[in-house]
């Protein structure tokens, strides 16, 4: 493993999830860490509003080749993760243009200003299972065939694979973590472990009567993002490149999460929970089931958390922020 200190790091995506929890985890190991945020009208720091006075904030932008060089040369990072994107599936059929733009040419912009301004600095980059889209072997690994069924899948798919061509064609050490879906309290609203888990909490607080969701038998291998950014990290330590799979190996479906948040406190998840079809996807990706077996074994990466107390965390956690909200009142 490389010697952490006096590492410098520069995130792309850092107000997100992933972000926010991998910058922990680069400060816990004594780095200085840089993250890029647009420049908005709009401020949204809350997922780092603990750490802001720890890190940096760079304005950049990945639709903004100049941007990135400048944030590069300026920070001169060891290390760089690409986390942002364009990254709820729904608005990629809404917004194909903006997604091709910044979750796929967005990456060749940042592996560009690498290339110009420091060949040597070493590159992460968050691809997705969604990449697997309608899957050609179960469960899927590193070599399994792509088949992308989204605006965003596609996106994601050109990311991976301009990675891939820059670390063979310029000799970077560029690395894609195939990160398979990872949740958290810090997860947007928008998305269904969220809207499940927000959904529960309300109806508990008697804020909510009923929780409408799409395809309750869209299957998913679901994990803890804290866990997760470990990961990232681990690759970015190894003595070569490589990519791989992250994932926690098993596969449960929406139903199966109604089931585990709702019973948490005490409900019958049939009662409140109606399938509509409003939310239904153009294209489903009915199963996606990682392999994660080469990153276990050369990573020595293991999530920690299981699948049934992470949903129990997120339940807890907007139970706590609801109630918290009802008694500023």
């Amino acid at each position: 493993m490389a010697d952490t200190q006096g590492r410098r790091a520069l995130i792309t995506g850092i107000t997100g999830q992933d972000g926010s929890y991998l910058a922990e985890l680069l400060l816990e190991k004594g780095y200085t860490v840089y993250g890029i945020v647009r420049r908005s009208s709009t401020e949204t720091f809350e997922r780092i509003n603990h750490i802001k006075d720890r890190i940096q904030l760079i304005p950049a932008d990945l639709a903004d080749q100049v941007s990135m060089i400048e944030a590069i040369k300026s920070t001169q990072p060891r290390e760089v993760y690409n986390l942002a994107a364009q990254s709820f599936v729904p608005t990629s059929w809404r917004q194909p243009l903006l997604t091709g733009d910044i979750t796929g040419l967005g990456v060749t912009r940042a592996l560009e200003a690498i290339r110009i301004v420091d060949p040597t600095i070493r590159f992460y980059q968050a691809s997705s299972s969604e990449m697997f889209g309608h899957v050609q072997e179960t469960p899927q690994t590193e070599s399994t065939p792509l088949y992308p069924r989204s605006p965003y899948g596609v996106a994601k798919v050109y990311g991976h694979w301009i990675t891939v061509n820059y670390r063979e064609s310029y000799n970077l050490f560029a690395v894609s973590g195939i990160l398979f879906n990872h949740e958290s309290p810090r997860r947007g609203l928008e998305f269904v472990t969220r809207k499940v888990t927000d959904g529960v909490a309300r109806i508990k607080c008697g804020l909510k009567k009923e929780l409408r969701l799409g395809n309750l038998e869209a299957k998913r291998d679901w994990g803890f993002a804290k866990d997760y950014v470990r990961a990232m990290w681990l690759m970015l330590q190894q003595d070569q490149p490589d990519d791989y799979v992250i994932s926690s190996d098993r596969t449960h479906s929406v139903r199966d999460m109604c089931e585990v948040a709702f019973s948490h406190v005490g409900l019958d998840w049939q009662k409140y929970v109606i399938e509509d079809p409003e939310f239904f996807r153009p294209a489903e990706v009915h199963l996606l089931l990682g392999n994660s077996a080469k990153a276990r074994t050369k990573l020595g990466w293991v999530p920690e958390v299981s699948f049934e107390e992470l949903i129990r965390l997120m339940v807890d956690a907007d139970l706590e922020r609801l109630k918290g909200q009802q008694g500023a009142r």
